[in-house]
């Protein structure tokens, strides 16, 4: 920093022929800074010079604070700048920023334990939706941030703290779809190197992308250019993104993906389509709970029956069974799912196909020749029968079947206990 000697004294001592001076040094803001002494062609430094708003003091403190103050503000600082110097809003305190910085770290931080109690048990099922909505709620991110300035006071730090929650989101989102993702890619095994070298990816894109921008903003000095050139970036992010899941093509069957093998295999009968025949079926984002009709996509059992049948019909239907199945009449129709204790991922499985198989023949009874208990057991009988051939062919086509995908919460197995008229346990 520049100093200006602002004014010497000079006093002449004729008796030992010396000349005394002494130098003031005032600082960019016309503050004293420091004192000097003059004597004998030497300098010695006040050390009472303490006038100065930023006194000098032979300590690491004030050293610290005066080095700052020197090296991140201008020269003259804050004579030299207007007032609101560093701040959006003049009136805005260094008190408000921290609070504010404090409600979006909180709001992120309750964000992610709340999203990874909700869905985290769903993240790698459905790893592929999850993966393309962590990169929405980054970009939406981005779209509150840059929109915050323009709001009111209140609104700005809802919108700020939203933002620091879909960041949080899309950190849990992110990491468990990529956690997933990079065990399927990495078929011999080799994780650590796949998520090693998928960083190095990442390096390379971030410095082309740093490089782009760099171009990009000799070109956008106004507001209109600005927002035009985010909303195409962020398109492109999104889109080529979508394309790239898109791509994807897992081997476990998830909800929506057994909804398509089971249902091209029911109409086919005669093979499992492959996870690339799948793949052409899938949507990224997909009501988990959702029956559908694989190639027309509408929803499967709607009716405005109600059920026919009471829970220990249902019970005693599937008795032989590690799962059990109930009905709720309503549209759209909804099929409960519950699993006895020891249920593998296979039996999940042949439960989330039993509830598909039930959907068709309720669509197939509309004329009523079935009741719906009957309805029922006839869904079990077809899925038991038609359960084993399914699953041979559906590993020869390529599918693992040892992942459980179906479930995506988190259950509590039920255990079932019958007595007969006397209240005797007959069996468990």
């Amino acid at each position: 920093m520049m100093r200006i000697c602002s004014r010497v004294h000079a006093t002449l001592t004729t008796q030992h022929m010396s000349i005394r001076a002494q130098i003031s040094e005032k600082d960019e803001r016309g503050a004293l800074s420091r004192k000097y002494s003059v004597e004998n062609d030497r300098i010695y430094e006040d050390a009472n010079s303490g006038e100065s708003n930023i006194p000098y003091r032979q300590s690491l403190k004030a050293f610290s604070l005066h080095a700052l103050i020197e090296i991140f503000l201008p020269s003259g600082f804050p004579a030299c700048v207007t007032s609101g110097f560093g701040v959006g809003d003049e009136k805005a305190s260094s008190t408000n920023a921290v609070l504010l910085t404090v409600f979006q770290d909180v709001a992120g931080r309750l964000a992610t334990i709340f999203f990874a109690w909700r869905y985290g048990s769903a993240l790698a099922p459905e790893a592929k939706m999850y993966r393309l909505a962590a990169d929405i709620f980054n970009d939406g991110a981005f779209i509150l941030d840059c929109l915050s300035p323009a709001l009111p006071a209140h609104i700005h730090v809802a919108a700020l703290c939203l933002s620091g929650a879909m960041r949080a989101v899309c950190g849990v989102c992110g990491g468990g779809a990529k956690a997933a993702l990079s065990v399927h890619f990495a078929n011999t095994g080799n994780v650590g190197e796949l998520n090693a070298k998928d960083a190095s990816q990442e390096t390379v894109i971030g410095l082309l992308g740093m490089l782009c921008g760099t171009y990009i903003m000799k070109h956008v000095n106004s507001r209109s250019a600005t927002w035009t050139a985010l909303l195409l970036l962020l398109f492109i992010h999104l889109g080529t993104n979508y394309l790239a899941v898109r791509a994807v093509i897992l081997t476990t069957l998830n909800r929506q993906r057994a909804n398509i093998a089971y249902g091209l295999y029911r109409k086919q009968g005669n093979a499992v389509p492959t996870p690339f025949e799948v793949a052409r079926h899938e949507r990224i984002f997909e009501i988990s709970t959702a029956l559908r009709e694989p190639t027309s996509g509408t929803y499967l059992g709607m009716t405005e029956k109600k059920a026919g049948f009471s829970l220990v019909d249902s019970l005693k239907t599937f008795q032989d069974e590690t799962y059990s199945l109930a009905v709720k009449s309503g549209r759209p129709c909804t099929i409960y799912l519950c699993f006895r204790d020891g249920a593998s991922p296979e039996d999940r499985l042949k439960a989330w196909l039993n509830a598909l198989e039930l959907a068709h023949l309720s669509i197939e009874n509309l004329t009523g020749t079935l009741t719906e208990l009957e309805v029922v057991r006839s869904s079990r009988h077809r899925t038991r029968d038609m359960f084993p051939e399914f699953v041979e062919k559906a590993k020869k086509a390529g599918w693992d079947l040892s992942i459980d995908a179906i479930v995506t919460q988190t259950i509590r197995p039920m255990v079932v206990e019958y007595y007969d008229s006397v209240g005797e346990k007959k069996r468990t």
